[in-house]
Parts: C-alpha cells; structure tokens; sequence
C-alpha cells in the first residue's frame, strides 16, 4: 500500500465518537453534514474535507484534475471505532472541483472509482464526476414558510400540477434546448398561478445518467441534476415559486437505485447498500438494485436524504416511489424467484420499519410537509400513524380510483350502465386513506396513449368526456394530481425528448378544456365544502348512485361549516336530461357555479338558469327537489344560498338553449 503523503490532514474531521455512534446504529438523520465534501479551513489551510462510508476497503483515496486522478496522491485514512469512514482533508481543493473515489476492497484486490454518495452536485454523463460545492443561497420565501402549515394541511385544497423539467417547455430557436432553473422559474410560476394549482411535483430532479429514466434511476441522491443548472439555480426555482404562492413536492426514489459503476451498486467490493441476495437485491422489472433496508447505516443514508431536501431546498415534501415493490418481497417475482419473511409471509418486514422511522423522522423535523406514497395495493393503514398500526405517510395516491375511472371513460361499451359500479365502487373506500387522485405521467407513456385519446366517443364526445372526467376528479373525495399537459388535452403521448404540444391551444376545444380545469381549480380551492373535509364521511352524501339506467349520479360536498354544501350531478350519458328532479336536502336558491357544457369550455351551450328554486316536491328521503337540464357527458355544480328571494339579475342570460 502506497504511503499516505503530506498533503492529506487527519485531525480537520467533522466526524465525531457521537456521530459515528448513531451512524452505526441507524439514527444519524444529517449525514450529508458529517460525510461527502465540505469547504472548510484547517489552520491556515484551506481545502475541503472528504469522508466516505467504505467499511470493507483496504484504501480509499481521493481524485481530481488537482492530483490528475492519481489513486496513490491522496489517501484517506479510516476513523477508530469500526465505522468503515475514510476520511480526509486536501488543502488546495475549492469549489468546483471534480472527484470521485478510488477505492480498493480488502479481499479480492477489486478496484472502482466511485462518485460520492453525499455529493451535493455532479458532472454530466458520461464522466459522471462529483463536484466539491457549497449550499449558500439567500432564501427569500420567509412568508411562504411561515405559512407553510395551512397551506400542506390535510384540511387545505392541494392540486397538484405534476411536471418533468426537460419536457415541459424548451427553446425551440435553439434546437430545442432544455430550459435551465432559473429560466422556467417565471414562466412555469406564471403558468401554475394562472391555472390556479396549489403545488408542483417534480419528477425526479436528484441526478441521473441516464436521461431516458426521467430521474427514477438516481445516482445523487443529494444533487439536483446539473442539466438544468447548478444547485443553487433549482434553488432559486423553489423560492421563485414560494414566492409567488406554490408549494413544491419532489418525486423520490428510496426503492431502488441503477447499477451504473459510478453510483451504490457493489461500493466498495461488496453489496453495501444493496441486499447481496439478488432475490432481494435486484429488481427483476427495472434491472436495478434494492436497498438493504436491514442496514442500519443504509436507512440512516435515505432518511439523511429526505431531510437534506426538506432542510436545505425547503420542499414540501415527496412523493415516494413504488412502495409497493419495497413492501413486498414477491414483488414483480415469480414462484421460487423471492425468500419469505421469517414468519413464512411475502412482507418486507425491513422495508416496513424503515418506512414508519422515514415518516417519523420527517414529520417530527418537518411537521407541517407531506410525504405521499406511491402505493398500489391494498395495504392497510398507509395513511394512518405508526403508533396506530399504519405506515405513516400523510398521503396516498387512490389507484383503485384511478384504474376504475379511465377504464369507464375509455370503454367502449354500448351498454354503460353495466359498468356504473365503476363510478361509484371508490366512495366506499374513500376515507379508508387520506388519498390523492392521480392523473400522472405513468397513464400517458408506453403505448397507453393520451388522456384525451383515451375518451370513448367521436371527436366531440372525447373533449365532452375529458371534461366530465376532470369535472368528476374535482368533486370526488381527495386531494388533485394531474400531470403536464393533460390539462389542455394533449394528442400524443407525453414524450421526454421534446416538449408539450403547446401549439394545440391556438384550437378552441383545447383551449376550452384548458379553463375547464383552471376554473375547476379556482373553484376546488375558493370552496371550502370541496376540500375540508376530503379525507371524513361527514364531508359526503350520496344524494343518487342509482340511476345507472340514466347515466347519472349525484352527491353533496360540505364544508365543517354546515352551511357550506355543494351540488354536483353527473350525466355520464351522450343524451341530455330535461326536467331532470334533483332531491336535495336544502329549500331555497342554488346557484349554478359550473357546467362544463358552457360554451366557452368546447360545450354544446345547454344550460340553467345561473340560479335554481327549489319546489317543494318530495323526491324519496329529500322534501325538496331541483329540475335540472343536464347536458349530455357533463358536469354541474351548484351551491346552496339559503332561503332568501330569488332575485334574477336582469343581464342573467335564462335561455335554455336546447
């Protein structure tokens, strides 16, 4: 072994008996401040300090263009206590400094250089060097963060628009080029507001090689991805977007990671954070390793992780990705392809403690954030806390919901009251979970097609259908999540290499569904009856779910105040109603908020008066009743006034234009 030289200081260390004492026992949540490359000065010396988690090396040294990747320059040495941390400091290395690695395992001789796990930025592909870099920005979104509780509460309207950095917009007169951080902030700001969303969700930003992963292969888990700028520019994105009043959630992957040479896979000679069993340790459908989540140094690098996104970029919080494939061990495995549990079942007992310790960490520091969990089975308790049986997370996306809908809307079937089941079978489940629904990018990429392609009917009927369908989305118990694109009826489907079919808005019935959703969105969060009470039965009542041999359904939404009640009825069917009796519970004025058959949103223009009188007709278990004109493949909303006098505006336009 090559001797240590002069240039590496020993006693600059971060790292003290404390720190490697949680380390080793899973309980050290700020890693990325102990373990990585840090700026700092020793003495007179400035330089950065290295350290890296590497316990079965027999050496591990730094490189860079400062030692011209010399794996015999600049060694580490390795901390007393059994941590497995080499550690270091190199005077001389400032910012911007590539490195990685060189690390030779003890048994087999084996040899690899490494990117740094903790780095906090990385070089592009295809040298996939890490960067020493500082985490200095001058936060401006002070207001937003003192008002981050109400606005993540479980109570608050949340609709979630859902974006890929590289595709939602780009230069075209310069060859289709990605936008940076900075230059999406204000249009992507703009954009959000107007349309009235409360958050954005960004699929992956955590640095990936392969760009065609869209992020889900992560190899920075503490780097935002370089192709859009430095990590102080995704910063200024995030403040950007505080400051105009817009939370941000990130898409993260603590499930699995990509066997690229450079990043976790076999670190140090050894499956160090992944499972070596690869009928644990890898995932048969995306050829990439699992974390060993029985590894306490490996838990204390994700929840490290989460709180680096939450403590440094101020996020909302996460959408995690494929829980289901961390809870169990059968996951996308055939017979004899996966080991049981040690009580003989197919659960990942591992994956589940350290889900329950991920969420509680998370919400002990960050109270007032969210994580959502990407689950889809039928696990119980996801939503619920740990010390209840649950898993823990705030929320949970509603595939069930999700499935049974888009294949109703894209059925085409002659007889669809046969299906009406499909419609209404997810309110019995509704408040089991505190759910998002989800229209993501996973419904709009490898052959499904676009939502809007997706629609049964004729040309007319797929925009009629689309907008039933968000219409439908937008009462239903849960929080809102649509991807980029599906809320002005993109053709094709999404596609990363390019950007959204932005053009299509110059044709009205795009542009009709586009301020569908807009108002759909204003009107979710102005009305308390629509979000209140999402995730409690008392916020529900069915009004009608019978009438399948008409096509339509009916409920109440209410607000903890109980004279906050909204109407919404549905006309699944391509043929109007007239006349059509609504019971509802209360006398008096209605008036009509939405109807998504308005012409200004691609409809034929049938319509109600903007204001309702109910008659005293009983219609069974109400005393009151409404007559209606529902639009064919439509949406109404209205919202009880009271007992007062039905005063018309002379303007109000009372056509009923049949």
């Amino acid at each position: 072994m090559p001797k240590k030289t002069e240039t590496v200081v020993y006693d600059a260390g971060l790292l003290t008996d404390h720190d490697i004492r949680l380390f080793k026992e899973g309980n050290q949540f700020r890693l990325y401040e102990k373990l990585g490359s840090h700026l700092m000065t020793a003495g007179e010396l400035e330089g950065t300090y290295f350290a890296v988690w590497a316990p079965n090396a027999a050496s591990v040294s730094v490189i860079g263009d400062f030692n011209r990747w010399n794996p015999e320059s600049h060694l580490l040495n390795e901390t007393k206590g059994g941590s497995g941390i080499w550690e270091g400091f190199v005077p001389g290395v400032g910012k911007g400094a590539p490195y990685k690695y060189h690390i030779v395992a003890k048994s087999t001789g084996y040899t690899v250089n490494k990117g740094d796990p903790f780095a906090f930025f990385w070089e592009p592909p295809p040298r996939n060097a890490s960067v020493v870099w500082d985490l200095i920005y001058p936060w401006g979104d002070a207001e937003w963060m003192k008002n981050q509780p109400k606005k993540n509460a479980l109570d608050a309207p949340i609709a979630i628009y859902e974006v890929h950095l590289g595709s939602w917009r780009r230069v075209r007169q310069e060859n289709g080029r990605f936008l940076s951080y900075r230059e999406m902030a204000r249009p992507l700001a703009e954009y959000v507001k107007e349309m009235g969303f409360t958050h954005v969700e960004f699929l992956p930003v955590m640095e990936h090689p392969f760009y065609g992963s869209w992020g889900y292969q992560t190899i920075g888990y503490f780097a935002p991805t370089n192709r859009y700028g430095t990590p102080q520019d995704f910063m200024y994105l995030v403040d950007y977007l505080h400051q105009q009043g817009i939370g941000v959630i990130l898409d993260w992957v603590p499930s699995h990671f990509p066997s690229d040479e450079d990043g976790l896979s076999n670190f140090d000679g050894t499956h160090l954070y992944e499972y070596a069993d690869p009928r644990k340790g890898f995932h048969p459908e995306w050829t990439s390793c699992i974390f060993n989540y029985g590894q306490e140094e490996v838990r204390a690098f994700l929840i490290s992780n989460a709180l680096f996104w939450l403590d440094k970029y101020h996020v909302e919080g996460f959408r995690v990705d494929a829980v289901a494939s961390m809870l169990y061990l059968d996951y996308a495995r055939k017979e004899g392809e996966w080991t049981p549990n040690e009580y003989g079942g197919r659960e990942n007992l591992e994956a589940v403690c350290f889900l329950r310790r991920l969420n509680e960490a998370v919400y002990a520091s960050h109270p007032h954030t969210q994580t959502v969990a990407e689950e889809s089975t039928a696990w119980p308790k996801v939503s619920r806390p740990a010390n209840l049986g649950g898993l823990g997370f705030g929320l949970k996306w509603n595939m069930g919901w999700m499935h049974d809908t888009l294949d109703y809307f894209s059925r085409d079937s002659k007889d669809p009251k046969r299906h009406h089941k499909q419609l209404t079978f997810s309110i019995w489940y509704a408040f089991s979970e505190n759910f998002v629904l989800p229209l993501s990018h996973d419904e709009v990429v490898y052959g499904k097609g676009s939502l809007i392609n997706k629609m049964r009917g004729d040309e007319r009927q797929k925009f009629d259908n689309l907008r039933l369908f968000f219409g439908y989305m937008y009462a239903h118990p849960g929080k809102k999540l649509l991807f980029m694109g599906n809320e002005f009826g993109q053709r094709r489907e999404w596609n990363h290499d390019t950007d959204l079919e932005w053009p299509l808005l110059e044709h009205t019935s795009h542009q009709g569904v586009q301020t569908w959703v807009k108002d759909l969105n204003h009107l979710y969060r102005n009305e308390p009856a629509l979000h209140e009470l999402d995730f409690s039965a008392d916020g529900f009542e069915w009004i009608d779910f019978h009438d399948s041999e008409r096509n339509v359904i009916s409920f109440i939404r209410k607000a903890r105040c109980t004279d906050d009640i909204i109407l919404v009825v549905y006309n699944f069917s391509p043929v109007p109603r007239y006349d059509y009796e609504i019971g509802v519970p209360r006398q008096g004025i209605w008036r009509q908020m939405l109807n998504s058959d308005e012409k200004r949103y691609g409809g034929s223009g049938r319509v109600n008066l903007r204001v309702v009188e109910t008659t005293p007709v009983s219609w069974p278990g109400r005393p009151h009743s409404l007559s209606l004109i529902l639009p064919p493949l439509s949406a109404l909303f209205l919202k009880s006034e009271g007992t007062a006098k039905l005063e018309v505006p002379p303007e109000e336009d009372q056509s009923r234009e049949a």
